[in-house]
């Protein structure tokens, strides 16, 4: 079986968009500032993006705090083709433990991860079906350390649930993780050294960003 080319996918999709002239409503669930930076900076030539912020896996409430106003700042200073506006989650880490609950022992990028990719797309997929968006995805398809199948795995599946359009992607394609060390670096943003959660916190090379 040949492996999707979830770019290729997404050019595709882009191109028919051009040509019928429409400029969807797409809800961006952002992992952080610097893992969004690209995502925004491609995305928003296409879509009029409203960026959701749900990461209750964050810990500390400090760490999670400082990750979301960078956000907001980002959202701020960059300059977009089409508008992106911010629509900040509930900080739920109950939640997180919950979904995660017996796995905590699991390596990074295992079970555990999983469940918590699927805690943040079910609400991202949520939040889209109830705002009357055209599109969900999420940012973290940037990360070297995310695999992408799985991620586009579960949102396929979660649009099917909630009826509403899963944007694949693979946005470290095209040297998009590239470009989002160098938009780091030109906005200055704060690039963590860690996933987020307080599994992650013990192996500072994970880094989601």
């Amino acid at each position: 079986m040949n492996k999707r080319n979830y770019q290729k996918e997404l050019d595709r999709l882009i191109g028919v968009l051009q040509e019928e002239g429409r400029t969807p409503k797409l809800l961006l669930h952002a992992c952080c500032a610097p893992c969004s930076s690209y995502v925004l900076e491609y995305l928003s030539v296409y879509f009029e993006i409203t960026v959701l912020f749900y990461n209750p896996n964050i810990y500390p409430p400090e760490e999670y705090e400082k990750r979301v106003l960078e956000e907001q700042r980002l959202i701020r200073e960059m300059k977009f083709v089409h508008p992106v506006s911010f629509m900040a989650g509930n900080y739920e880490p109950d939640e997180f433990y919950r979904a995660v609950r017996g796995l905590e022992k699991e390596p990074e990028g295992g079970a555990r991860c999983e469940k918590c990719y699927e805690l943040r797309l079910r609400q991202a997929a949520e939040a889209a079906r109830d705002g009357g968006f055209d599109y969900f995805t999420t940012s973290l398809t940037i990360s070297p350390l995310k695999p992408a199948d799985k991620l586009n795995q579960i949102g396929g599946r979660l649009a099917e649930e909630y009826g509403v359009a899963y944007l694949y992607s693979d946005f470290k394609k095209k040297d998009g993780y590239r470009r989002s060390v160098q938009l780091s670096k030109e906005y200055g943003l704060y690039r963590q050294n860690y996933c987020g959660c307080v599994y992650s916190i013990a192996r500072p090379g994970d880094s989601e960003a």
